[in-house]
Parts: structure tokens; C-alpha cells; sequence
């Protein structure tokens, strides 16, 4: 994806991150591992899509501030535009693959190897910029370094 090349560069968070960020960060990580040597297509897409999502979740955690009214469900993706504008093209890219993430978690063939790959080097890109965005150590090489490839 080629947002990343025309956004800003990241920039150290302002404030203290939650515990519950870097547990969010390091799940995400775990993702792109298990991304980057799942041996299908499929198991490749879910995984890097949750690594996407997981590393939402934690921006969200540190950003997002609670309303004091309550509200129904929202996406992370939709929370992610709001809090960090800056990352709202890759929430858009992501929230776009939802459903396809849904039905290869369901079994149905709907991901090509290709597009596994791709979205595994782009959950990698994704992460980089969030750690960077909440200024914690990026964990470099992961999404561009496929142990399988179809």
C-alpha cells in the first residue's frame, strides 16, 4: 500500500502509553509472525488482518479519550479515523478487508497467495507506523520477510 510513503513521518507520542497499548503491540506482533509463516493463503490473511487490527486497538487505547455519553458499537477503524487522523487511509484500507478476513476465517477460498503477501508486508508497514506513532520499538524486517510464499 502506498499510503505509508506520502504520510508524515511518525512522531513520539505526547503522553504516557497504557499497559493495555503495549499489550495490544505485542499481541499484534505475535499476528505478524504467525502471519508470516502460516502455511495458506487464507490463515496468512486472517492473521495479518488481526495484527492490523490489534495494532488499531492499541492506538485507540492510547488516544481515543472515553465520551461521557454512551454510544453504540463502533469499529475500531472508524475510532482509529477519529483519534489519529494521520492514519485514517490505512483504517480505510483495512476496514475494506474486513469481510474478507471474516470469510477466510470461515474456511471460504476467497484470498489469493498474492494477496495474502501483500497484505502481510501492509500489516507490517501498518505496525511500524503505529509503533512509531506511540513511540515504542518497531520489531523491523517482519512484514517484508515471508517465511512462505505459495
Amino acid at each position: 500500500m502506498s499510503v505509508a510513503s506520502a504520510a508524515p513521518a511518525a512522531r513520539p507520542a505526547a503522553r504516557p502509553v497504557p499497559r493495555s497499548a503495549d499489550a495490544l503491540l505485542e499481541s499484534a506482533r505475535r499476528s505478524l509472525t504467525e502471519a508470516s509463516i502460516a502455511p495458506t493463503a487464507a490463515e496468512r490473511y486472517a492473521a495479518a488482518h488481526l495484527c492490523a487490527l490489534r495494532g488499531a486497538a492499541a492506538v485507540v487505547a492510547s488516544r481515543a479519550r472515553p465520551s461521557s455519553t454512551r454510544s453504540r458499537v463502533t469499529s475500531v477503524w472508524t475510532l482509529l479515523s477519529r483519534s489519529t487522523p494521520e492514519l485514517g487511509e490505512w483504517a480505510t484500507f483495512f476496514a475494506a478487508g474486513a469481510a474478507k478476513r471474516a470469510s477466510a476465517e470461515a474456511g471460504i477460498p476467497c484470498v489469493s497467495v498474492r494477496e495474502a503477501d501483500d497484505l502481510v508486508r501492509d500489516a507490517g508497514e501498518f505496525l511500524s507506523r503505529v509503533c512509531g506513532l506511540l513511540g515504542r520499538p518497531d520489531q523491523p524486517g517482519m512484514g517484508s520477510t515471508l517465511l512462505h510464499v505459495g
